[in-house]
């Protein structure tokens, strides 16, 4: 393996353990994690034009290269930027996210106007593994819904060069799907996301734009990322921006590998999956914005900080 930078073992908080069986409450199985998403958070004010996203794209293919991972810009060379709205939703004293729920709508545009019926993600994250594999965000709607159960890797809290692991409990369902009039209210919500029962709150209660703030989200696809053993991935880059002021929030890259069994993962191809990430901290060290989340980002941006679990 060509690898001329810094490496260490992560500890322990880098790997995803063993899930306890169990069932929800109609004897379905417990979802397992068949997703791992990295993640690096970056410089909002890295991206003002779209240039900037290929000059990300520079580092990331040498960082593939110094870990024998292989890049690709083929699929995407023709790749435009995607813009999509994303608005959360939770009460004034946030007490969804204090409590490891976040709640957002997004809305996908094309040449300015809104190309899809409005997607609700719904999810449940936390760094406990077996909690978030437990609460149930199956919604109780009429029609299909997408339920994905991920480890989403991120680096270290203060410092580039490991990673930690939050697990993602999410499902996606159509606005339309909801047919209650009052749809930010906490009597519709706990009806068609019985997860939010165990919060407690009154029905009377009701959600709104979080810190009042629509997010546009500016998002290309750059290449495909191949560890091996027939694990690839599609890497993206996306700027998070507040609509009307175009403040810069943050910048993302991300990839997702996705297995239909835990052993599906070649141990050779999880293993440069996580030197390439490693390495790729170093290398964007000057990107790098630590400490953070996208969503969390959102929840801080006007100072009064929630009792995250990330």
């Amino acid at each position: 393996m060509k690898n001329k930078s810094k490496y260490s073992e992560p500890d322990n908080s880098g790997r995803v353990p063993d899930l306890k069986k169990g069932k929800y409450t109609d004897g379905h199985p417990l979802d397992e994690v068949k997703y791992l998403e990295c993640k690096l958070i970056l410089k909002g004010d890295r991206f003002t034009t779209e240039s900037n996203f290929d000059d990300f794209g520079k580092i990331v293919k040498r960082a593939a290269e110094a870990t024998d991972v292989g890049f690709s810009r083929k699929p995407f060379k023709d790749a435009r930027p995607q813009v999509r709205e994303v608005l959360f939703l939770d009460t004034a004293d946030f007490k969804l996210y204090n409590n490891a729920f976040i709640l957002r709508r997004r809305v996908t545009y094309e040449n300015g106007f809104a190309v899809s019926d409005p997607e609700i993600v719904f999810k449940f994250r936390h760094p406990d593994m077996q909690k978030a594999a437990e609460m149930d965000v199956r919604p109780k709607i009429f029609g299909d819904h997408k339920v994905k159960f991920k480890a989403e890797a991120l680096p270290l809290k203060d410092q580039a060069g490991g990673y930690r692991l939050l697990f993602s409990h999410n499902v996606e369902f159509p606005m339309s799907a909801v047919h209650e009039p009052n749809r930010t209210s906490m009597a519709t919500l706990m009806r068609v996301l019985p997860a939010l029962k165990v919060l407690k709150l009154p029905e009377t209660e009701s959600v709104a734009l979080v810190n009042t703030t629509a997010v546009e989200e500016v998002l290309k696809d750059i290449a495909m990322l191949d560890f091996g053993k027939g694990i690839e991935a599609k890497a993206n880059v996306a700027v998070w921006r507040t609509r009307g002021d175009q403040k810069q929030l943050v910048g993302e890259f991300a990839y997702q590998i996705k297995v239909d069994k835990r052993e599906d993962l070649h141990l050779l191809a999880r293993r440069r999956c996580e030197q390439f990430f490693i390495n790729l901290q170093y290398a964007a060290q000057e990107w790098l914005a630590l400490g953070t989340t996208k969503t969390g980002a959102v929840y801080r941006l006007k100072g009064n900080p929630p009792n995250a679990h990330e």
